[in-house]
């Protein structure tokens, strides 16, 4: 048994997770910038912008979630701790927020995987496990195949 603590949903962990990986990116460019220009310092000109991110944000960045690290390529289990699937993807919708993972369900080494879309809501983190309650590999395997839009 968890603690409402303890239980967070995939949707908590993942809702900043867009800002963060552009956070992030933008922390890597920044780095690189300041080791090319170390010796070039310039004045900020008013009405400039800046570019990157504040140390305070930075220290944000530093406590978040990496999806890459600790989500995608995740297994996920069921209640009764069967692996029903791998999460192989997050969408991120047009308004910035992740909407759904996409759960590769069955297959070996690629060869007959069924992707499909779930909510992140329905989705439990106890402990660095993912879990999707009251799902059946079976129950996913029926669902409707989801594939990429063509643009």
């Amino acid at each position: 048994m968890t603690t409402v603590e303890e239980t967070r949903t995939l949707r908590d962990v993942l809702v900043q997770t867009p800002n963060r990986l552009v956070r992030a990116a933008g922390v890597t460019w920044l780095a690189a910038v300041i080791l090319i220009s170390a010796g070039n310092t310039h004045a900020q000109v008013a009405g400039s912008s800046t570019v990157g991110i504040t140390t305070e944000e930075l220290k944000v960045v530093m406590r978040g979630w990496s999806a890459k690290k600790q989500i995608l390529g995740k297994a996920v289990y069921n209640e009764e701790k069967q692996k029903i699937g791998t999460v192989d993807d997050l969408i991120i919708t047009p308004d910035k927020s992740v909407s759904y993972a996409i759960i590769g369900v069955g297959g070996f080494l690629g060869m007959g995987k069924h992707d499909v879309a779930i909510p992140v809501n329905r989705f439990k983190v106890d402990k660095d496990r993912i879990t999707l309650p009251g799902a059946a590999k079976d129950a996913l395997k029926a669902m409707p195949k989801f594939e990429y839009a063509n643009k």
